[in-house]
């Protein structure tokens, strides 16, 4: 897969755009709070989330069995787009 990332591949995503934003809601969370916040399936959420961390959007915590994802704002590009969907959502000009 290309590194490039191309805004219409990320954004080109319903399901994808619903995860960035429950993750941009909250700080962290499991598979199975962003399945119940996104009303998504559980096989559509692991494949959006493995193609977030593909690219340096999301990281991944593991403690045992429980998987925790949040946003890398390490990655100036992600860290963007969080505070671009907490200042959309907030309404704020």
């Amino acid at each position: 897969m290309s590194r490039k990332i191309l805004f219409e591949n990320l954004l080109g995503s319903k399901a994808r755009a619903k995860i960035l934003k429950v993750l941009a809601q909250n700080e962290e969370l499991t598979i199975s709070l962003i399945i119940n916040k996104t009303k998504l399936n559980y096989s559509n959420v692991v494949k959006h989330l493995e193609y977030l961390k593909d690219f340096g959007f999301i990281q991944e915590k593991k403690f045992g069995r429980i998987k925790i994802f949040r946003y890398n704002i390490e990655n100036k590009i992600a860290k963007s787009l969080k505070e671009f969907i907490q200042i959309l959502e907030k309404g704020e000009d």
